[in-house]
C-alpha cells in the first residue's frame, strides 16, 4: 500500500516542486520545507478522508450504484434518486483513490467495483452502439423514463461526453484490478465513440479533421434541430444532436482520445477542432473576442492538418479558451492524461495559464477574496454553469457571480465592446475547482480552500459542501458524485503517485495521442 507517511510526503513534494528524497535515500530531520510539505500531505490526507465518506455515502449498497447527489447531513434518505454513467464511472474511479491512499483494503476495494462492474454490465443500453443511456435509479438500475424530480418525461439519450467518463473509469479499473480486467473490457470493447464522429465536419482547413456529436436519441425526440444519421453502420438512423463538440479545450475530448485510442476514430480528429475560431473574418465576431494567432500546418498519418493556433488576450496572457470558461472543462481530462507533459508546447502552457487566469478573476478583477469557477450546485438553488466569461469561446460565456455580470468585450474590425464591468455581485466558488489546479499552482489552491474552510461553513463531514457564494456567504450544503469525484481523482494523483495517470495513459492510449500533442504549438 502506498499510505504510509514517506511515501506521502514524496509524493506530495513531487506535485508541490519541492526536493525531497527519491525511495531508498534516508530522510533529513523535517527543516521548514519538509515540515510543510509533511503538514500540506497531513491535509490532503484529510480531505480524502472525508471527501470518501460523502462518496460512499451517495452508493446503494445492493446496486454498487451512485446517487447523483447527497445532502450535506449524509443521511440514505437524503440521496437522489437518479444517476448517470459519468456519476457511475467517478465511484469507480474513487474507489480506486481510496485503495491506493490506504483509506480502504484491498479487499473492500475488489468488493465495491466487481458489484458496481456487474451491475453496469446488466444496464440497459443501446445495443448497435454498446453506450449507455443517460439516466439510471441507483436503487434498481432501471433506465428512467420519468424524471424523479419533478415528473417529467425524459427522452432517453445517450451522451458522448457521458459515455467517455464511464469508459474512461472502466479502462482504469481494468489496469488498476486484474481482477476485473476482463469484465470492465468486455464493456468497454462494446462501446463504439465512432457512432458520435461526423468525418465531415471541420475547423475551417483544408481537410477536414472531423468533429464528435454531442450524442444522439434513439428514438424521434421531435427535436427540429435533430440530426438523423448513421456514423457506424448502426443499421438503423439514430437522430443526432444539431451541434457538435467543436472546441478544443473541453472536457468531451476524452471521449475523443478514447475514440482515437481505440482506433475507432482516426488520429486526424485531434486538429479537427477549434483553438478559437479564424480571425480573419466577421463570422466568427459572436464569440467572446477578436483572438491572436496564425496557422500552423501538422502531419498526421501522411496527411496535412492545417489548424489555427488561435488564442485569447486575457489580462496579458494568451489562453486557448474553453466553450464557457470553466474549471472542470479545461481540468477535468488532465487528471487522467499528462496532456501538459505529452504537449509541452500546447497543454504545458495552457493549463498553468488557464489557472493564473481563474485565480487572477477572483483575487484581482472581481475581488472575491476567492476563486475557482466551475459548474456547480447554486447556493440559492439549483444547478449552474460558473466560470470566467473572458475564459470561454463563447460570447456570453458563463459568469462568476449570481447576478450575471458579463464582460462585453470588442471584436476589432468588427463590432464594439461594452465598457467593463466596475464591480462584481455575489461570487459563487466551487472547491473542486481548487482541486482540479492543484498540480498547476499548489499553493495558491491550498491557500483558498484552507480560506474558505475558515470563513465559511463550506465544510462538512463529507469535506468540502459544493459551492459558496463568497459575498453572502450562502452556502449549498450538498455532494455531488461528479464534483467528489473530480476531487477524488486529484487527491489520488497528489497522495499516490500520479496513480489516475498511470492506470489510463499507457499504451494505446500513449501511443496514439502523445506524438499528436507533441507537435503542436499554441500562440503565445
Amino acid at each position: 500500500m502506498r499510505n504510509s507517511v514517506r511515501t506521502i510526503v514524496i509524493a506530495l513534494g513531487l506535485v508541490l516542486g519541492l526536493n525531497l528524497p527519491t525511495p531508498g535515500q534516508a530522510m533529513d530531520p523535517p527543516g521548514r520545507h519538509g515540515l510543510e510539505t509533511e503538514r500540506r500531505a497531513d491535509v490532503l490526507g484529510q480531505y480524502a478522508t472525508d471527501t470518501w465518506r460523502s462518496v460512499k455515502a451517495m452508493v446503494v449498497r445492493r446496486t454498487g450504484l451512485p446517487a447523483d447527489n447527497v445532502g450535506g447531513g449524509l443521511k440514505p434518505g437524503s440521496r437522489a434518486a437518479f444517476t448517470s454513467p459519468t456519476n457511475i464511472g467517478a465511484y469507480l474511479w474513487s474507489t480506486v483513490v481510496a485503495r491506493d491512499t490506504g483509506l480502504i483494503s484491498a479487499r473492500d476495494a475488489h468488493r465495491r467495483l466487481a458489484r458496481t462492474v456487474h451491475t453496469v454490465a446488466g444496464l440497459e443500453r443501446h445495443e448497435a452502439s454498446g453506450m449507455f443511456y443517460n439516466w439510471y435509479s441507483p436503487t434498481t438500475g432501471e433506465k428512467l423514463l420519468t424524471f424523479p424530480t419533478d415528473g417529467s418525461t425524459i427522452k432517453p439519450f445517450l451522451s458522448s461526453v457521458d459515455n467517455g467518463w464511464l469508459a474512461t473509469a472502466l479502462l482504469l479499473v481494468s489496469r488498476a484490478e486484474p481482477s476485473l480486467r476482463s469484465q470492465a473490457d468486455a464493456i468497454r470493447g462494446d462501446m463504439d465513440f465512432g457512432c458520435y464522429y461526423n468525418p465531415a465536419e471541420g475547423n475551417g482547413g483544408t481537410t477536414p479533421g472531423g468533429q464528435i456529436r454531442g450524442g444522439f436519441w434513439d428514438q424521434d425526440p421531435q427535436d427540429p434541430a435533430a440530426v438523423t444519421g448513421d456514423y457506424c453502420g448502426m443499421g438503423a438512423d439514430v437522430w443526432y444532436t444539431g451541434h457538435h463538440y467543436g472546441a478544443f479545450n473541453t472536457e468531451p475530448r476524452m471521449a475523443s482520445y478514447l475514440g482515437i485510442a481505440s482506433g475507432q476514430i482516426p488520429a486526424k480528429h485531434y486538429f479537427g477542432t477549434f483553438r478559437t475560431f479564424p480571425n480573419d473574418t466577421c463570422d466568427w465576431s459572436w464569440t467572446e473576442t477578436k483572438p491572436v494567432g496564425h496557422w500552423r500546418t501538422y502531419q498526421v498519418g501522411g496527411e496535412d492538418m492545417d489548424v489555427f493556433e488561435g488564442a485569447l488576450p486575457y489580462r496579458g496572457k494568451h489562453i486557448v479558451p474553453t466553450w464557457g470558461g470553466s474549471m472542470f472543462e479545461a481540468l477535468m481530462v488532465p487528471l487522467f492524461v499528462p496532456e501538459e507533459t505529452w504537449g509541452p508546447r500546447s497543454w504545458g502552457r495552457n493549463h498553468p495559464a488557464y489557472v493564473r487566469g481563474q485565480i487572477e478573476h477572483g483575487l484581482s478583477e472581481a475581488k472575491y477574496g476567492y476563486w475557482g469557477f466551475s459548474p456547480s450546485n447554486n447556493p440559492a438553488g439549483g444547478y449552474r454553469e460558473y466560470g470566467v466569461d473572458q475564459l470561454g469561446l463563447d460570447g456570453p460565456g458563463y459568469t462568476s457571480d449570481q447576478e450575471r455580470t458579463t464582460v462585453d468585450q470588442p471584436f476589432d474590425g468588427c463590432r464594439e465592446g461594452s465598457p467593463a464591468p466596475t464591480a462584481y455581485g455575489d461570487g459563487v466558488v466551487t472547491p473542486h475547482a481548487s482541486f482540479l489546479a492543484l498540480r498547476y499552482a499548489p499553493k495558491a489552491a491550498l491557500k483558498n480552500l484552507a480560506k474558505l474552510s475558515r470563513h465559511f461553513d463550506a465544510y462538512g463531514k463529507g469535506g468540502f459542501y459544493d459551492a459558496v457564494a463568497v459575498r453572502s456567504g450562502q452556502v449549498s450544503k450538498h455532494y455531488l458524485s461528479l464534483d467528489q469525484g473530480m476531487v477524488m481523482a486529484a487527491l489520488g494523483n497528489a497522495l499516490a503517485d500520479d496513480d489516475m495517470r498511470r492506470y489510463v495513459a499507457r499504451g494505446a492510449m500513449q501511443t496514439s495521442l502523445r506524438p499528436l500533442m507533441k507537435q503542436e504549438v499554441f500562440a503565445r
